[in-house]
């Protein structure tokens, strides 16, 4: 885990988070909505969600081979950063592509496919679509679309 104080690389990626995972069968739909700030990368970072009133819905912190999530219920361990997003959002989000995703680019680390939306650029990547037709504004949209969908919509600040 990042010592208290650590600095981690990347610039932080800050604004309003939108998670909505549709009903199936067996679920019902879920959906959080946050502000976030986002800092490190892949590999070492952390993940901070808070209500819009500022309140700490959740702290993620993550390195090599442990993830942490600490809320004002619990704080727990788990083997990655899939395991604990699943827990955290009800699916697994691929928190390690959206340092990049939220960059309006491709993850380098994985396949890409160009996917151009009918209102602007997008690609493809891990199974989700991701949509930069609002990247100008600060918009980012991803959606994966085998079931349970999940969307993930961010409207980042500014510089």
């Amino acid at each position: 885990m990042p010592a208290s104080g650590e600095r981690l690389a990347g610039d932080l990626i800050s604004g309003r988070l939108s998670v909505r995972v549709e009903a199936t069968e067996q679920t019902p739909a879920r959906a959080l909505n946050a502000a976030f700030e986002l800092q490190g990368d892949a590999r070492t970072g952390k993940l901070n969600l808070a209500t819009p009133l500022g309140t700490t819905l959740a702290q993620v912190s993550w390195s090599p081979g442990l993830a942490l999530l600490v809320t004002p219920q619990e704080r727990t361990p788990y083997a990655d950063l899939d395991r604990l997003t699943e827990k955290l959002l009800g699916e697994s989000v691929p928190v390690g592509a959206l340092f990049d995703w939220l960059r309006g680019r491709p993850w380098p680390v994985a396949p890409t496919e160009v996917t151009p939306t009918a209102t602007g650029p997008g690609f493809r990547q891990l199974g989700w679509d991701v949509d930069l037709a609002g990247f100008a504004n600060a918009l980012v949209l991803a959606r994966r679309d085998r079931a349970p969908v999940v969307t993930v919509r961010a409207k980042l600040d500014g510089p």
